[in-house]
């Protein structure tokens, strides 16, 4: 049983999770850590830390949505295979050595930030789409949710790397979109998650508390800065997430 004081303290950090994860992904950063620090054991905290997380994506994902930077239709196809595709992932987990993707995803995490640092013309503004985003969407969201349910680390940043440099969207647009498919991925891993045991509840519920708040105001926050503030959050949080898996494992 966990004391009412690392709750609280659980749920300070899920707010603050929510709010960067809403806007540049990263939210486990700060999730899994104080998960750890409280003394959750590391695979119940990466199944609570997905049931925070569904909480604040969702909340995150609605506020998108509603604002218009997201056609939940265009993106039917796609939620359903990356939901199927992270429960897969989920799946296959413990039969995979996952010790090649410690190495594998910073490197792509470092392209990541060194391509939204160095691109020219990353605006709101859409651009040309080099593949077709109704049949290709579903393509990326299937191998990244896989990924997702998996790994995890870098989802956020895969996501909206893809729905800009491939599907030429804006980047808040790219941001949303994110949210919704990345909202699909956790909870498809969760279907395994929950039946397992895995989540601790209480810590879990504290930190949605926390992400409520956190998700809607920071995509208030996406939505309001746009590019000049998305851009730079997504090359220091693909950098965080790259410099702790080289080094901090």
């Amino acid at each position: 049983m966990l004391d009412p004081i690392v709750l609280v303290a659980l749920g300070g950090a899920g707010m603050l999770a929510g709010f960067v994860d809403a806007i540049a992904g990263g939210g486990g950063l700060i999730a899994l850590p104080a998960l750890l620090a409280a003394g959750v054991p590391p695979i119940a905290a990466l199944g609570t830390n997905k049931v925070q997380s569904v909480i604040g994506t969702g909340i995150a994902a609605i506020t998108y949505w509603r604002k218009g930077f997201v056609s939940l239709p265009a993106l039917a196809v796609a939620i359903a295979a990356t939901y199927a595709a992270a429960f897969a992932g989920a799946y296959v987990v413990k039969q995979v050595d996952t010790s090649l993707l410690a190495v594998a995803v910073p490197v792509a995490l470092i392209g990541i930030a060194l391509y939204f640092l160095f691109a020219p013309r990353l605006s709101d503004d859409d651009r040309h789409a080099r593949l077709r985003f109704n049949l290709f969407v579903p393509v990326m969201g299937a191998i990244i949710g896989f990924y997702d349910g998996i790994f995890g680390p870098g989802t956020g940043s895969f996501l909206t790397m893809g729905f800009v440099a491939l599907f030429g969207l804006g980047v808040t647009r790219a941001a949303g979109n994110t949210k919704v498919l990345n909202l699909a991925s956790n909870l498809g891993a969760l279907t395994l998650f929950i039946p397992s045991g895995d989540v601790i509840w209480a810590a879990a519920g504290a930190m949605a508390v926390g992400q409520v708040v956190g998700g809607y105001f920071g995509a208030l926050t996406g939505i309001r800065f746009g590019a000049k503030l998305i851009r730079p959050l997504v090359v220091v949080i693909s950098i965080i997430l790259a410099g702790k898996l080289l080094f901090f494992r």
